[in-house]
């Protein structure tokens, strides 16, 4: 083989190796690239979260897979991916509204993600009694529409009335009540500036702002926020498993983008 021959064949190796470590860089950086996107997009646009208890039925149920809208409260360091401790406060920070379905961080962990029912604002003189909640004096307009039942995790079947409650905005959602019982009764409290009074839809099997630290989040500040909740993604019942195909059938298609903005009244 001559000299010529022996360049040549160095040359087209070398080639072959740059052609190869440039694709392996295309490669990573368009990794990279979409890793950088799916962080921004469900830093500052969207993130979806799993419900996994029925403290919000019956508009949210165990196995819904709900959107949550990151821009609604303004971002803060929940609005990150592990929560980076930088600081406290909100950057465009925006208070909920009257009836929103409100994502959180808890805050006595800082940890466990909430989901609950914004029902008072910085300022309000909240009050339940006998299940009736009071803001500022007033009343929320309350009544039964029909009932419900459950099967609880020990087998037993659980009766509840369905109510629809209306706020002073007009917006209307249903609530589970299943009768008297320890959470009927709280207040009145005042709530604190910069934080918000949340209950869950299902009355009697939530853990919100009448329950404090540390059992429940009493009242949340409005830094933990993390986002409004709009729309059921997919559902599916207890009994699905991605790894298992002949559950895949177990879902709850009706659910499917399933708008949770509350209905005016």
């Amino acid at each position: 083989m001559g000299d010529d021959t022996r360049k040549t064949a160095r040359r087209r190796r070398l080639i072959r190796r740059l052609r190869r470590v440039r694709e392996g860089e295309s490669l990573v950086l368009t990794i990279a690239g979409a890793i950088l996107l799916a962080v921004a997009v469900r830093t500052l646009l969207f993130q979806p979260f799993h419900i996994p208890t029925e403290s919000m039925r019956p508009t949210l149920e165990s196995g819904d897979y709900v959107i949550a809208s990151k821009w609604s409260y303004g971002y803060s360091r929940f609005s990150l991916p592990f929560a980076p401790d930088l600081g406290e406060g909100r950057l465009f920070a925006r208070m909920p509204e009257r009836g929103d379905i409100a994502v959180f961080r808890a805050p006595q962990t800082g940890a466990d993600t909430y989901i609950k029912r914004v029902i008072g604002l910085p300022g309000d003189l909240v009050e339940v009694r006998e299940g009736v909640i009071s803001i500022n004096g007033e009343p929320i307009p309350r009544g039964l529409v029909g009932d419900d039942q459950q099967i609880d995790e020990e087998g037993n079947l659980v009766r509840y009335g369905r109510y629809e409650e209306i706020l002073s905005g007009g917006t209307g959602y249903a609530v589970l009540d299943r009768g008297p019982g320890d959470l009927d009764t709280f207040g009145p409290r005042v709530v604190p500036d910069g934080h918000l009074f949340v209950l869950g839809d299902n009355r009697d099997e939530s853990r919100d702002s009448r329950v404090p630290p540390p059992i429940g989040p009493g009242f949340v500040p409005a830094d933990n926020l993390i986002g409004r909740a709009e729309i059921v993604l997919v559902s599916a019942t207890p009994s699905f498993d991605i790894l298992k195909p002949w559950t895949w059938w177990h879902l709850r298609q009706q659910r499917f983008w399933l708008s949770l903005d509350p209905d005016p009244a």
